[in-house]
């Protein structure tokens, strides 16, 4: 089976997800798959009587696999291409994925999770592991999310949205402390604990550079947890604690201080059970399928279902990867679990 494995992009998650392609890429090919490794947003200067050369079980290089916390502007990210354009596909990638059985979506945040992907990919009958193009957009947007939430009974913080940092206390329906987020994004950039007025505008004016609408939502002072799935499967619960501050993109991928517990020894049956069970009424609340993330918290015996990702990061510090091996899945049997799981689905319809 030839398989593209697809990173980069261009969202502020770009670093993140080629430290996930390169992980995922050496898994792959150590299963012996023939695996084209290709950046999104910058392509590949390639001829096309060459394409299938790209196709390798060489390993790629794991030494600098380090995720800088610089935040990826758009300006940023556009100045690496050398040709003057800014589309969302780099140089052959396209002819470069239609060589291929199917794409492994090793991308993260807004291009590789909003569904427009998902979308070129669909209308060029491209195979691609993950969710469809738009439960993609969906789960995306953390107001849709939530409105989907609220409409399927699925437990969830109170919130409301504003595209202007020109917004008072008065003007939300619940007090502080508060979150406030990009309503596209991911990895906790832009994402702000707010305690007081003084905090609210330049807080939400910083969340707003990366999206034109933000999320303002109910403070849940709990415990963290994440729970992913493979076809159809909850793996085991993780328990996020860290020593100081909060779970922000330095504790979800740089070596720090943060401990992960693996279904915590004090968390009963019953709540463990009900989580994996939400996990499973959120991917069918959003129409999710192959594999996903869904984020809880958890307030005395009351679970919260915060959001869900429907392309987890496969980073060495990554959430799903501990699950997985929690349920003695190594990580190399995880990446081929969700390319068979996708083409299965694929064969099905």
């Amino acid at each position: 089976m030839k398989i593209v494995v697809l990173s980069g992009g261009r969202s502020t998650e770009r670093n993140v997800s080629l430290s996930s392609g390169v992980k995922i890429t050496n898994a792959l090919r150590s299963k012996g798959y023939e695996v084209a490794y290709v950046d999104s947003f910058l392509g590949v200067d390639v001829a096309e009587d060459k394409i299938d050369d790209l196709f390798t079980t060489e390993p790629e290089d794991e030494s600098n696999l380090i995720i800088s916390d610089e935040v990826l502007t758009d300006e940023k990210i556009n100045a690496l291409r050398t040709d003057d354009t800014i589309g969302l596909l780099g140089k052959n990638v396209l002819k470069i994925c239609q060589h291929a059985d199917i794409v492994y979506m090793g991308l993260h945040g807004e291009d590789g999770e909003n569904g427009k992907m998902q979308a070129v990919f669909d209308v060029f009958d491209i195979r691609y592991t993950g969710s469809g193009s738009l439960a993609s957009g969906i789960a995306m947007d953390k107001k849709f999310s939530k409105e989907v939430f609220v409409q399927n009974n699925i437990q969830t913080a109170d919130y409301t949205t504003t595209t202007t940092s020109k917004i008072s206390a008065e003007d939300i329906p619940f007090g502080f402390p508060m979150v406030v987020k990009p309503s596209n994004g991911g990895s906790s950039v832009g994402t702000h604990i707010i305690n007081n007025e003084a905090e609210l505008e330049e807080n939400i004016a910083d969340a707003l550079r990366f999206d034109k609408e933000v999320l303002i939502e109910e403070y849940i002072k709990g415990r963290e947890f994440s729970v992913a799935m493979v076809d159809d499967h909850a793996l085991p619960a993780v328990e996020i604690a860290v020593d100081t501050g909060w779970y922000d993109f330095q504790h979800k991928f740089v070596e720090n201080n943060v401990t992960h517990f693996i279904t915590p020894p004090d968390l009963d049956d019953e709540t463990h059970a009900r989580m994996q069970a939400m996990t499973k009424d959120t991917f069918d609340a959003l129409g999710m399928t192959n594999y996903g993330r869904v984020d809880f918290l958890l307030r005395d015996s009351e679970l919260y279902v915060m959001e869900a990702n429907t392309l987890p990061g496969m980073t060495p510090l990554s959430l799903m990867p501990r699950e997985a091996k929690a349920a003695g899945i190594s990580y190399a049997d995880l990446c081929e679990s969700i390319i068979k799981s996708k083409v299965r689905i694929y064969d099905e319809k």
